[in-house]
């Protein structure tokens, strides 16, 4: 496919319908953010939702113990302060105590074991769980103070829960089971109206914990269509907007009413092999379909080069040369020789799967894929799916290839044990494991010299490329755009949206 794009913008009127549609007004308060998105959240149950556009709205309602800065340093959420044990083998948090639920309710320690318990529990099915199984019990001697008492020295566990998947909810809202039927956080901000694929409305929490948010609330709309959200920008029919698609978000800078946030992201775009299914099965044939991939083209033709080429590790503390990873300089001879030593020479039909909307290059990426991979002889037929129908074909692992976009973090034993080790809860995603990946993440997981676990992370992340079970391509930006008169907000390579916290509106 060629290497040039165009996208008509729709007519004013279009987007002006499904703004007002949406509850926007070009009169709203100057002290209410309007704001689009063009992926709706899936689902309001912060330990069980995987897809960023949950993640995102999410993380402004409610809050785990502790929180990324922008630097990726661990700074207090709910908890004031934290010590491990000189033998590792112990956590203490120290609550904030004026931390509330929307509820009215004060955040209890009460509240942070059953958070914990809930998550941990295998039939929940929470997205993080496999980052907390070294937690054998948890104590609550008093109202503010959490004690984790661990089977084994965990150092990447307090990065683990920096994550809104381990968010700290109402117990007795657990009790309930009301857990994602309606969102009762702590965080800044109140969701008092969802409807899915449409809007939502937030207030701000006037007794969040965390300080005084500048704004009165944010309503948000949903434009699946990212050139009417340019639209609606540059006729000042919403304040801030975030965008996911290169192709859009290059021509805010044309724009002299707005402005870009263009920030470097941890999430990776992948192309996942399921190597539980033949000829997947075969060594051979995945180090071919890694061989074959120029990941370079597919980022230059799909993303426009907004992005750079990146193996497994994508955190600066722990990110190597990709170049020195097995054959990331594509290698078309190398992969005919491998598909024929497999037995493969003629090739094979696959199919690879994609979501709609996110990452809205996802169509695009598949394509160059499915043109690289003919020249090896591998047939591959591209099938799109909305983004809730995507989520949950994937968690089952009920595919032959994927396109996808899967979240970075600041560890790389919180970013992959739950997909590379034999506990991991996401195993039935990746459908492969070895002895060496998950010996190399236990030790990564106890070790505490950085420069021993860089050593160790290295060896996971050469042995990782070089068995190709996935094929990742490379990292790319978020993107948010916003009037003049919108400041203060704090881009986060993690690709949050906390930073609406600090954000003011002028006139």
């Amino acid at each position: 496919m060629g290497k040039s794009f165009t996208k008509t913008l729709v007519p004013t009127v279009a987007f002006a319908v499904a703004l007002g549609a949406a509850g926007f007004s070009a009169t709203a308060s100057a002290a209410t953010l309007r704001m689009a998105w063009s992926q709706d959240a899936t689902g309001l149950d912060p330990h069980k939702q995987t897809a960023f556009s949950s993640l995102r709205l999410l993380e402004l309602v409610y809050e785990p113990l502790v929180r990324l800065d922008k630097d990726l340093k661990i700074i207090p959420a709910l908890a004031d302060s934290w010590e491990f044990s000189e033998d590792g083998k112990t956590l203490s948090f120290k609550l904030d105590p004026e931390a509330k639920f929307q509820n009215g309710n004060k955040v209890a320690a009460a509240d942070v074991k059953a958070s914990f318990e809930r998550l941990m529990a295998e039939e929940t099915g929470a997205a993080a769980r496999a980052n907390f199984l070294s937690i054998e019990t948890i104590d609550t001697p008093d109202d503010t103070t959490v004690v984790f008492n661990l089977s084994q020295p965990d150092v990447p566990l307090l990065t683990a829960m920096t994550s809104i998947n381990a968010a700290v909810v109402p117990a007795s809202e657990i009790e309930a089971g009301t857990i994602g039927t309606k969102a009762i956080g702590s965080g800044p901000f109140k969701l008092d109206q969802w409807e899915p694929n449409s809007k939502e409305v937030l207030t701000a929490n006037k007794e969040w914990a965390g300080g005084e948010v500048k704004v009165d609330g944010i309503n948000v709309s949903v434009l699946p269509d990212e050139t009417a959200i340019l639209a609606a920008l540059r006729t000042k029919q919403i304040d801030f907007a975030l965008l996911n698609d290169p192709l859009v978000a290059t021509l805010v800078p044309n724009e002299a009413s707005l402005t870009l946030d263009r920030t470097p992201v941890l999430n990776y775009h992948v192309l996942q092999l399921n190597p539980s299914r033949k000829p997947m099965t075969e060594l051979g044939v995945r180090q071919a379909i890694s061989c074959a991939v120029d990941r370079q083209d597919v980022l230059d033709t799909a993303l426009l080069g907004e992005g750079k080429v990146s193996g497994p590790l994508t955190m600066p503390a722990y990110a190597s040369d990709p170049s020195q990873l097995f054959c990331y300089e594509r290698d078309v001879e190398k992969a005919k020789k491998l598909m024929a030593d497999a037995g493969y020479a003629d090739g094979f039909s696959a199919t690879v799967i994609a979501a709609t909307g996110e990452p809205p290059t996802a169509a695009a990426e598949a394509q160059v894929i499915q043109s690289q991979l003919a020249e090896i002889g591998i047939k591959l037929d591209i099938k799109m799916m909305e983004l809730n129908v995507y989520v949950d074909t994937w968690l089952k692992g009920d595919f032959d290839m994927a396109v996808a976009l899967n979240g970075g973090r600041a560890d790389p034993y919180s970013m992959y044990n739950r997909y590379w080790t034999k506990a991991g809860n996401l195993q039935k995603v990746a459908n492969y494991i070895d002895d060496t990946l998950d010996d190399l993440m236990q030790k990564g997981r106890v070790e505490t010299d950085p420069e021993k676990r860089k050593e160790i992370f290295a060896a996971f992340e050469k042995h990782l490329a070089e068995v190709s079970p996935w094929i990742w391509l490379y990292t790319a930006y978020s993107y948010t755009a916003q009037q003049k008169n919108v400041t203060g907000f704090v881009p986060s390579p993690t690709g949050s949206l906390f930073g609406l916290t600090t954000v003011t509106v002028g006139e």
